[in-house]
This record gives C-alpha cells, sequence and structure tokens, in this order.
C-alpha cells in the first residue's frame, strides 16, 4: 500500500459538529480538500459569512448539538443523501473566565452542555450508523485543559477531563467494530473573544512561557492530526489523545 493509499479519504462522509467555529472551520475545509463530503453542524441558522468566504461549498445544516433529537434528524438527512458517515469530528465548545464563587448554575450547565452533553449525544447518534457499517472514526476535543486544569476555566476543565473519559470508554467499547475514538489535545489556539476575555499581557507571558515553541498555535497546525486520526494510517490508533501544543504539556521546569 502506498502512502497515498494509506491516507487516501476520498469519498468518504464526514461530520463536523461546531463546524463554523474557529478551529473546526478550517478541519472542515481540509476535510472537503482531501475528498470527503463534510456536513457542518452548527447552532447558526446560516453557514456565517467569514466561514465560507473563499472556501468551497460545504453542506450545512443547522443543529441545536446539545439536543438529541435535532442530531437525529441532522443524522437522518446526511444518511438520506450519502448513505453513511465515516467520520465524526466534535468540535462544539463554550468557555467562560468566571471566578470559581461567581459560577453561576446557568453558566456551569451551558459549559456542560456545550462541551459534554452535545459529545455525549452526538457521539450515540453518529456511533450507531457506524457501528451497524462496522467502520468509523471519531474524533474529540479535549484540551490542554483536561488535566492538570487550567486556572480561570473551571467547568470547562471539568469538561474537557470528561471529554476524555468518554473517548477512552468508547475507544474500549467499539474497538470490535473497527469504530475508532481519539481525540486532540490541543495547546492554545486563541480566539479573537479568548484574548479579550482570557489572554491579558501577563497570562500570554506566562503561557509562551510554559509553551517550548514560545508561540500560539493556528488553526491549520491542527490539520494533520485529524487527517491522519481520519485515514487508514491510523487504522491501530484508538483511545489516544494526541498532544499538538508546540510542548506545553511536556514542560516542567
Amino acid at each position: 500500500m502506498t502512502i497515498d493509499e494509506r491516507f487516501n479519504l476520498a469519498g468518504k462522509v464526514a461530520a463536523v459538529i461546531g463546524g463554523a467555529g474557529h478551529l473546526c472551520s478550517t478541519l472542515a475545509q481540509a476535510l472537503s480538500e482531501s475528498g470527503v463530503t463534510v456536513v457542518i453542524l452548527d447552532v447558526h441558522e446560516t453557514l456565517p459569512g467569514g466561514v465560507a468566504a473563499d472556501r468551497p461549498p460545504l453542506e450545512y445544516f443547522q443543529c441545536d448539538t446539545t439536543s438529541r433529537e435535532s442530531l437525529v434528524r441532522c443524522r437522518d438527512q446526511i444518511l438520506e443523501r450519502h448513505g453513511r458517515v465515516d467520520i465524526l469530528l466534535n468540535g462544539a465548545t463554550s468557555n467562560a473566565p468566571t471566578t470559581f464563587l461567581e459560577i453561576s448554575a446557568e453558566e456551569m450547565e451551558r459549559i456542560l452542555a456545550a462541551n459534554v452533553k452535545a459529545l455525549f449525544f452526538s457521539c450515540q447518534v453518529f456511533g450507531e450508523p457506524m457501528l451497524a457499517q462496522r467502520a468509523g472514526s471519531i474524533i474529540n476535543f479535549a484540551s490542554a485543559s483536561s488535566g492538570p486544569p487550567l486556572s480561570k476555566a473551571f467547568v470547562y476543565s471539568v469538561a474537557k477531563a470528561g471529554v476524555v473519559s468518554i473517548t477512552q470508554n468508547l475507544a474500549r467499547e467499539w474497538a470490535p467494530f473497527n469504530v475508532r475514538v481519539n481525540a486532540l489535545r490541543p495547546g492554545f489556539f486563541p480566539t479573537e473573544w479568548s484574548m479579550t476575555h482570557f489572554i491579558d499581557a501577563e497570562r500570554k507571558g506566562k503561557i509562551l512561557g510554559h509553551t517550548p515553541m514560545g508561540r500560539f498555535g493556528r488553526p491549520e497546525e491542527l490539520v494533520g492530526a485529524v487527517l491522519w486520526l481520519a485515514s487508514d494510517a491510523a487504522s491501530f490508533v484508538t483511545g489516544s489523545i494526541v498532544a499538538i501544543d508546540g510542548g506545553f504539556t511536556a514542560m516542567t521546569v
């Protein structure tokens, strides 16, 4: 088998949860350029213009990703159009920098819903046809905050620890059915929102001082891991949490 054959994704079908976001819009594009039929699922009524600009057309379904019923509706539409789902990329997320004693029930529920509930239900809903076809790759989003937790991200850290647990549990359960379940563990890939609400000059200095490569990540630097995990080149990889963080989690003193 050639290297091109090992990494060949042409003809596969992918559902990208949270595909209108900062990272997953880039990953959806990369999958599409690799010959994958990509269906983006996100809460917006239409794909935001900034995401769609200068990109080939991607299928887009509005979806409440925290609702199992909404996910089932979208899955059934995908199966009706394309007959299968080969790749599930779970990228829906939410965060807040609230100090611990000030975190409200609403905020806690919102962050847990976006990061854990949405992922839990999407694995249920899209895992079902993957188990039936005896093939599939699920790629979840963990975080550098999965453990040990980062400061200023209390509920988010709890949620991402949960993502790791779900990923490894499903990897064990579904390995006999050739459905692989892995997670990315990105370091710091800041959005405009996080630079405004999370990362001031002092925190930026601490982050980059703890990152051997001395810089933030760029969304396109997640592409290689996603294409690898989605392909037959990773056919014996399941239950892995793949760090892409410029060495952040390898750093002590």
